[in-house]
């Protein structure tokens, strides 16, 4: 068979692509890779209007959920390099959950075009209103004392609910059971009615929950406290030494993205990071909103798969 990359670039391929007219000339699509409710999506939907403003297309959000969020990934990396197809992936399904499969659904560096950093968010310790525990340290003696009976919902193996309930048990020597979902709306439910004990996720999708009282955060997980949750110490705070992971959510393309259409990309998000209603919105959602350039999206992104390579070598975590 002939490598896609072969087959793109082919003088029939070129001339094609040739006559197309500048980008962009025609609605686009952005892939989600989580269930509607969640953090990914959340986001998503706020950004999508704008750009489609911006760059004058209609930008249609596109759930595909499962695979720890790499099924998204995965779709946006095969297709067409126009910037008619993109990604808003996050640390999970892209910088963790494919260095844990085998066989890789794809390269984290080498298939993917970092366009822009959107947002960055924390994390939080969550558990339902009615759990006894009060705080970080509460729920850990209260997980000592019932080992393996105590449960940890996620977003699915890999991710990066999955790992962040993992380095707990880790750095706690806590034993729980890891109950994978499809995306944080399903857990959010289930967790408020008590059928899951725990889960650590990101802010956002949480942070109206804990207003209104059917969930408790115990602890962030960033070094530094959240402004939109400032009651809630942080990891280190609460005792756990050297706990610090901070979810970003960013802007792909596929390999091979030409550099005009990266600009554009990056400037349009740019722009509409820069809007003052739509930050307002995203910092009201609980995120804090992103820039930067393609080339810091792609520092960052190195960064971050080295790190969690490691940590996931360490913990041994296979997903077949």
């Amino acid at each position: 068979m002939i490598p896609r990359r072969a087959l793109l670039a082919t003088p029939l391929a070129t001339q094609a692509w040739a006559q197309e007219p500048p980008f962009p000339s025609r609605p686009i699509s952005m892939l989600v890779g989580f269930a509607p409710g969640g953090g990914t999506d959340i986001l998503a939907r706020l950004l999508a209007p704008k750009l489609s403003e911006l760059l004058g297309q209609p930008v249609a959000v596109e759930n595909r959920t499962g695979g720890a969020g790499t099924i998204a990934a995965a779709a946006m990396v095969r297709a067409r390099p126009d910037g008619y197809t993109v990604n808003l992936g996050t640390l999970s399904n892209h910088g963790q959950a494919p260095l844990a499969m085998r066989p890789a659904p794809f390269d984290p560096l080498r298939d993917v075009t970092p366009i822009l950093t959107v947002a960055t968010v924390p994390m939080v310790v969550v558990v339902p209103a009615s759990s006894p525990a009060r705080d970080l340290a509460g729920f850990v003696a209260h997980a000592r004392a019932s080992p393996g009976r105590l449960n940890f919902a996620s977003n699915g193996v890999g991710s990066a609910q999955h790992l962040a309930g993992v380095l707990l048990q880790q750095a706690t020597g806590i034993e729980m059971v890891h109950v994978p979902y499809r995306g944080s709306g399903q857990v959010v439910t289930d967790l408020a009615a008590g059928v899951v004990d725990v889960n650590v996720d990101t802010l956002p999708s949480v942070l109206g929950h804990i207003r209104d009282g059917r969930l408790r955060g115990l602890a962030v997980t960033p070094a530094t406290r959240s402004a939109r949750l400032p009651e809630a110490p942080t990891m280190i705070e609460s005792g756990v030494a050297g706990y610090d992971i901070t979810l970003w959510y960013m802007l792909f393309g596929p390999a091979g993205l030409p550099p005009a259409v990266v600009r554009r990309w990056a400037e349009a998000t740019g722009d509409a990071l820069a809007d003052p209603a739509l930050r307002r919105r995203i910092e009201e959602a609980g995120f804090d909103p992103g820039g930067g350039t393609p080339d810091d999206a792609a520092t960052l992104l190195r960064a971050d798969v080295a790190r969690w390579g490691e940590v996931i070598r360490r913990a041994n975590i296979r997903l077949e």
